[in-house]
């Protein structure tokens, strides 16, 4: 019941975002480009049903092509309402200019067009960006006491393997990754986004990654069964840490935290205390956990830094705004306190729609090397 709820809220708001496009833009827009101002908006609804339908009953064709386009119409809905709400508050304070009549509507034509424009080329790069391969994100940090010159790690953060991110997708990720040479790879949650026993193959490739691997919880695993996610990963080979640590050598310790998710779900619940029991005190710490909010938790336990996700830095801007309303970090290195940094991954592949904008995907190459 909980679930038919959700999506009945979902396509609620669709449908707001998607009327207001209607009536705030595309009916506004200079004859002739208004004439069919209400086909797209009732096509996108449509879809949108098919997509809400598919997700609750799986009862249309399995084809990745079907699922991408129907869920690239939740993006579109959404950089419609982007461009419809830059449109809307231009078109109010044009009202405003004391332009002659003949003056005004060349104007109004000019701007019709140019936000077109905008709107199709918005569209389009944030296509091309969410369906292209991920960019190499180098970044340096500086660890307080630490004993070696560099120690590379590569960060795969929310790859959703499911549906659209499938084999070929995966087997490239982690040829870039070995191609690296890192000392150590973790994949700090949503690395799973389909039962387990659906995507086998498109997990397999995981387990060709040729550095030690570790792998944390994040809250897409608790929805398909975090048990055989975790099952799964150990059988390719990858070292999982619940609520858990190691210690790497004689170079640092590496702890594991479980998704904030899981005390709401009743399983696997963060249990900080638990995970940092005995370790090197005299070692650096670098923390793995999905959620950037889970820095809050930790207080004053040793951190010296922390390796988050979930929030794919925004994924659709202006989203990312929302995304800092529930997280303190979006993307990017950033000192937390004064012993304590955390950075925070964009994400490997993309949820929901294939749409990236200003938010390009991303492997991390993180180089530890010490403070001067």
């Amino acid at each position: 019941m909980k679930s038919y709820l959700l999506f009945f809220v979902f396509l609620m708001v669709m449908a707001l975002l998607n009327y207001y496009s209607y009536k705030r833009f595309l009916l506004k827009l200079h004859p002739p480009f208004n004439r069919f101002a209400f086909v797209l908006p009732l096509l996108l609804m449509l879809i949108e049903g098919l997509f809400v339908f598919e997700i609750l009953t799986e009862m249309l064709p399995e084809s990745t092509l079907l699922y991408l386009i129907l869920s690239a119409s939740v993006g579109i809905t959404f950089v419609l309402f982007v461009v419809a709400s830059f449109y809307d508050l231009n078109i109010q304070l044009f009202k405003r200019l004391p332009y002659q009549e003949n003056r005004r509507r060349f104007i109004k034509i000019t701007f019709d067009v140019t936000m077109i424009i905008l709107a199709v080329s918005y569209l389009f790069k944030g296509l091309k960006s969410g369906l292209s391969m991920p960019i190499l994100n180098s970044v340096d940090v500086s660890i307080k006491n630490f004993a070696l010159d560099e120690f590379v790690i590569i960060q795969l953060s929310d790859v959703h393997i499911g549906r659209t991110i499938t084999t070929s997708f995966v087997r490239s990720i982690v040829k870039s990754v070995n191609a690296q040479q890192p000392d150590l790879v973790v994949l700090t949650g949503d690395i799973i986004d389909l039962n387990v026993e659906k995507i086998k193959t498109s997990l397999a490739p995981l387990g060709d990654i040729q550095a030690p691997c570790y792998f944390i919880l994040g809250n897409h695993e608790y929805f398909h069964n975090p048990d055989d996610a975790i099952k799964h990963m150990q059988s390719l080979g990858i070292h999982v840490l619940v609520n858990e640590h190691v210690q790497i050598g004689e170079h640092f310790n590496l702890i594991g935290l479980s998704d904030i998710i899981g005390e709401r779900l009743g399983i696997y619940p963060m249990d900080i205390p638990k995970a940092y029991a005995g370790i090197n005190p005299q070692l650096p710490s670098i923390v793995l956990a999905h959620q950037p909010k889970s820095i809050l938790a930790l207080e004053k336990r040793p951190c010296d830094l922390m390796l988050s996700g979930h929030t794919h830095g925004g994924q659709i801007f202006p989203f990312g705004l929302l995304v800092m309303a529930a997280q303190p970090y979006l993307a990017g290195l950033y000192q937390h306190t004064k012993d304590q940094q955390i950075f925070v991954s964009r994400g490997t592949g993309y949820w929901g729609p294939p749409i990236r904008i200003m938010a390009p995907s991303e492997i991390t190459k993180i180089t530890l090397r010490p403070s001067r």
